[in-house]
């Protein structure tokens, strides 16, 4: 159980919500946002000693899962935020050795068979560790940068370049990097005394004002369904659909980007196969 991310997820929960959100009156005399912690427990039928207990760190067992379940209910949790809730508690499966960096040959035959799409597998540190030609065609001939330019959490963070959003098709800067933090916060909890996930947190916090922004709000939320669209100097335009497969034993997210047959994007990805990485060729 890690102690103080919990207590302090459970704190930055509670102070986003306000009394009339679970049925309460405010009062004359609140001064300061979010609900008081003795409200919380009433609300999960627990004691308000053992509450506060949570959020500063100082419970001497872990709780249960019924108290969790209870306290995400009077903290309006989604599913995504009980998930993180549990995973903090230590009532989750908990990694604590490496992440898995090493991608599964059959994944790697996978990405070569794959019909006009382009794929590529991804840590959960946002590192690109395997791709297909048309993935190199489509975005970046990743073979030809150095394995730390292939993160692409570093990228959008300390590196950011007008290129940078029309390499990867990112349509919204802004939700990409709102993702990024979610996907690590949830990395970090799974891997706690990773060195690689550690560091990679330690380095956007201290290297990049905008990721500690983000990273203090504890956003918590599963993954929407994306398109996105390249605007690529060889074929123009090319808007794609975007899959993200987990590959769970290794922790790892198999990526697809295809569009629909028939459809003009997808001559775009066929003649891009046909081109291959000598038509990637990005100007800042």
């Amino acid at each position: 159980m890690d102690k103080h991310e919990l207590g302090t997820f459970l704190r930055n929960r509670r102070e986003r919500l306000r009394p009339q959100d679970v049925g309460l009156t405010s009062g004359p005399r609140r001064r300061t946002p979010g609900l008081r912690r003795e409200e919380v427990a009433v609300l999960a039928h627990i004691s308000t000693e053992y509450y506060v207990r949570l959020e500063q760190g100082r419970a001497a067992s872990r709780p249960s899962g019924d108290i969790l379940a209870a306290i995400a209910g009077a903290l309006l949790l989604n599913d995504a935020e009980c998930d993180h809730l549990h995973l903090l508690a230590g009532t989750a499966p908990n990694r604590t050795r490496l992440h898995r960096r090493d991608v599964r040959p059959s994944i790697l035959a996978l990405l070569e068979r794959l019909p006009r799409t382009a794929g590529f597998v991804m840590s959960v540190t946002f590192e690109v560790l395997a791709w297909n030609d048309l993935a190199a065609a489509l975005i970046e001939d990743f073979g030809a940068v150095d394995p730390r330019d292939r993160n692409l959490a570093r990228k959008v963070f300390l590196h950011p370049r007008p290129t940078t959003a029309a390499l990867y098709g990112i349509a919204d800067l802004t939700e990409f990097r709102h993702q990024a933090i979610m996907s690590l916060r949830a990395a970090l909890a799974r891997y706690p005394t990773d060195p690689a996930v550690t560091g990679l947190v330690d380095e956007l916090r201290y290297g990049s004002p905008d990721f500690a922004h983000l990273w203090d709000r504890h956003d918590v939320q599963a993954a929407p369904t994306l398109t996105k669209t390249f605007n690529h100097p060889a074929v123009g335009p090319v808007t794609v659909d975007c899959d993200s497969l987990a590959l769970t034993e290794r922790d790892q997210h198999l990526v697809l980007y295809s569009a629909p047959q028939g459809s003009p994007d997808a001559d775009a990805l066929a003649l891009l196969d046909v081109l291959g990485t000598s038509a990637t060729q990005y100007h800042p």
